[in-house]
């Protein structure tokens, strides 16, 4: 399966930046991973045979977990693109539904970028895109994000 945007492109069309979703979806995965690793090296520790299976049952219901929000955020970022082309901005999530938003860089009236202080550190945040008479678009948790904005309001030479 290809990229979608890679399917949608118009002649004469190209792709000018690409960006996903930040890495930071994986986060509650790594705490759950943390927390299986705790409780099993907990289970190395005790010496009660009870105590002992309490930390194993723990340490696998974590890892249970921790596999399941890997794997969720995982499909997550595999199916999500955010596209700025010659001509229009791409964004599209989902696999089986699927959820696009498009808007021509001549509709685009600004861009806003929402940052909080860990998103400063992290290199993440939130784009809405306001259009003009297409009102507007929020693209949530971007790798990114000032340098997508940067690619939207710059005007490529002889377009």
């Amino acid at each position: 399966m290809g990229r979608y945007i890679d399917e949608i492109l118009q002649p004469g069309e190209r792709v000018l930046y690409s960006t996903n979703a930040h890495w930071m979806f994986y986060l509650p995965a790594i705490g759950a991973w943390i927390v299986a690793i705790v409780f099993l090296v907990l289970a190395r520790i005790v010496t009660p045979d009870a105590l002992m299976l309490l930390c194993l049952a723990v340490a696998a219901i974590a890892g249970l977990a921790a596999l399941y929000l890997t794997a969720k955020a995982w499909f997550h970022r595999w199916t999500t693109e955010t596209d700025v082309t010659n001509m229009r901005i791409v964004h599209k999530t989902g696999f089986i539904t699927r959820k696009t938003f498009e808007m021509s860089l001549d509709k685009v009236e600004s861009v806003d970028v929402d940052q909080s202080i860990l998103g400063r550190i992290l290199n993440y945040g939130n784009v809405t895109v306001h259009g003009v008479g297409e009102g507007e678009e929020t693209i949530s948790t971007i790798s990114s994000p000032l340098a997508f904005r940067n690619a939207i309001t710059t005007r490529p030479v002889g377009t």
